[in-house]
């Protein structure tokens, strides 16, 4: 599989009036043409800013400082916003958590596809309103030729999410980061269009960044998946490996909490005690430590770093010492 996004030791740090803080700390993976590449964790863990940092749109105080980022053999980590600007668009599409911020409100779906696309492929009006047309019907837009008028309040939340996925994939580029895109629909609506992502993403060759909290729809969606915990790469390997068998006990905890019809009536899900320590507090040696019911003095002393760990990779001592992950003690 060729790989067509490459990220090599990734540091973001934001700037505070007490020093720089460092809010994604060494992170390192890559994606390949038509594969899906879940990117979990929860709420401050970094996911967000990752995929901010390849799309070249830190806003200060947050500045990248280290790391290379390679799109299909092109470093972009140190391009500038003009020449960033063009490869939005034509070499990376970008799915939001809520289509109304990426739509304009004022201007028809059609009127938009056309304007994207016409920006960044040579054809005429005609031939990209044509072209328009045929994204709406393969995203699963019902009526095409009729909604390419229709503004984006005369749509429905999925139908808006619909036409998002379409402006990503216009200029065929090779990458899409989809951010939370399925968190403001409703659980049908969410099954549709991570449908329509996967299938155009293997089609078209895409490589997909897909950021989420939800581990439901990375169970439905994910080729591999990376875990992120307090900035820093803890685990990531094949999908299903890592949801049946996860070797970090981070990932265990949050594989636990995903809901399941075999679980007996009455029980409440496990959980991860305690909370994510914040950039610029992070404890001694693994992140995690505080709250790892296994942690070994080890663990509090020195960061591990990633290890193979059956057919993933963990940044865990457990596993070096074990070469096998023991069970996580949840509290229920």
């Amino acid at each position: 599989m060729t790989d067509l996004l490459v990220i090599e030791d990734l540091r973001v740090e934001i700037a505070t009036r007490r020093g720089a803080l460092t809010a994604i700390d060494g992170v390192s993976f890559s994606i390949g043409r038509g594969e899906i590449l879940g990117v979990v964790g929860e709420s401050g863990a970094g996911k967000s800013l990752t995929g901010t940092a390849v799309l070249g749109l830190l806003d200060p105080p947050a500045r990248l400082a280290g790391g290379r980022i390679t799109l299909s053999g092109q470093r972009i980590e140190a391009l500038g916003e003009e020449a960033m600007r063009p490869l939005r668009g034509r070499r990376i599409g970008a799915v939001l958590q809520d289509p109304m911020t990426s739509l304009n409100p004022l201007l028809t779906v059609g009127r938009q596809l056309v304007q994207t696309i016409r920006t960044h492929l040579d054809l005429s009006a005609a031939e990209a309103r044509t072209r328009a047309e045929a994204l709406l019907a393969e995203v699963g837009v019902p009526a095409p030729r009729e909604r390419l008028d229709s503004y984006p309040h005369e749509l429905s939340g999925g139908l808006r999410q619909r036409v998002v996925l379409a402006l990503a994939f216009s200029c065929d580029p090779d990458l899409v980061i989809a951010d939370e895109p399925t968190t403001a629909l409703d659980v049908s609506v969410q099954a549709q269009v991570i449908d329509v992502l996967k299938r155009m993403g293997r089609e078209r060759g895409t490589a997909v960044m897909l950021i989420t909290h939800d581990m439901g729809v990375i169970a439905e969606a994910a080729d591999r998946i990376a875990v992120l915990y307090a900035g820093r790469l803890v685990e990531i390997g094949p999908a299903r490996d890592i949801l049946d068998r996860p070797s970090h006990p981070y990932s265990r905890g949050l594989m636990a909490s995903i809901p399941s019809l075999r679980r007996r009536r009455g029980l409440d899900l496990p959980q991860i005690e305690g909370a994510m320590p914040r950039p610029g507090a992070l404890p001694p040696g693994c992140a995690f430590a505080p709250r790892c019911p296994d942690r070994m003095p080890l663990c509090t002393s020195e960061i591990p770093p990633l290890m193979t760990a059956d057919s993933s990779l963990a940044a865990c001592w457990l596993v070096d010492r074990h070469h096998s992950a023991r069970p996580l003690r949840v509290a229920s």
